[in-house]
């Protein structure tokens, strides 16, 4: 795991972040070992703002990567900054039951599942008729 944390800690440097100055990154492994990184990318209309970790689930899947074992999170905060709603839906849809690792930039880490942190989520089931 400290590998993901590494490479989402230096997506993280790559972070747009004018505005809040809250940068993050994030790094996901494939199922092959194969990892992808994001980092946030803010504008001035905030609404069209992405986040790091989306970042990284669309850059694996634009790449082939269909199948993933764990995410990181990286940000400078003192309590572990976890993934937001609409990060968390993302995650449960393209990756599913994985292992999601929150760390901060003093050492400090958090490891849950995608289950604890989106429990009863929506995803295709419910649009089966």
């Amino acid at each position: 795991m400290q590998r993901l944390i590494d490479r989402a800690r230096a997506a993280r440097e790559m972070a747009v972040a004018p505005y809040s100055g809250f940068r993050v990154g994030a790094s996901i492994e494939a199922e092959d070992g194969s990892v992808f990184t994001g980092c946030n990318v803010e504008n001035a209309t905030y609404g069209l703002t992405v986040c790091a970790e989306r970042v990284a689930i669309w850059k694996a899947l634009s790449e082939g990567a269909r199948a993933f074992r764990r995410l990181a999170v990286v940000a400078d905060t003192e309590e572990l900054t976890p993934p937001c709603g609409p990060c968390r839906q993302l995650i449960w849809e393209f990756c599913g039951e994985i292992e999601i690792t929150m760390a901060n930039l003093n050492g400090k880490t958090e490891t849950m599942r995608t289950s604890d942190l989106l429990p009863r989520a929506f995803d295709r089931r419910f649009l089966q008729t």
